[in-house]
């Protein structure tokens, strides 16, 4: 922990931006210093304001960047060039091979072996993967650089 924070320094040297952030110029002061192991008694005391707003200007920062990320997650997911949709009841063993026939027909290369892949999917699918099961239709999106975004989707399109 530094000796004397100076979140002003610590946002410069990251390059924030507030017109361009998701995030509040206090949020991102907030979660600069707790990303540094700073106590919210001590962000308080600096920013002259309670621990416990401290505490809840730092829970909503991190919504935001996780809706940020979410966002990111769908939007990569809307624009990759490979979409494979995998209906429910399929067996996650079978996953990779769908994915693998989409990226090889669209020329996309996928960065993982078909275990990695398997787990990836059952990972970011969460509930939706129920042992080998899917549970709940997915779109498995691969970008041009071989990430994989793996969403649920409500439905297959029509």
């Amino acid at each position: 922990m530094e000796d004397d924070p100076d979140a002003d320094a610590l946002l410069e040297r990251a390059g924030f931006d507030p017109e361009k952030s998701v995030l509040t110029r206090r949020q991102a002061e907030v979660l600069a210093l707790r990303e540094r192991n700073v106590r919210q008694s001590t962000i308080a005391d600096l920013l002259g304001t309670s621990r416990a707003n401290v505490s809840s200007i730092e829970s909503s920062a991190r919504d935001n960047v996780a809706k940020a990320r979410e966002t990111v997650a769908f939007a990569e997911a809307l624009t990759a060039p490979v979409r494979v949709e995998v209906d429910e009841e399929t067996d996650l063993y079978n996953v990779p091979k769908l994915v693998y026939d989409a990226c090889d027909a669209a020329g996309v290369k996928v960065n993982h072996t078909a275990p990695d892949l398997m787990k990836l999917v059952s990972d970011e699918a969460g509930e939706a993967v129920q042992g080998r099961e899917i549970q709940a239709p997915l779109l498995v999106g691969v970008t041009t650089d071989g990430t994989v975004r793996v969403r649920q989707s409500a439905s297959k399109s029509t």
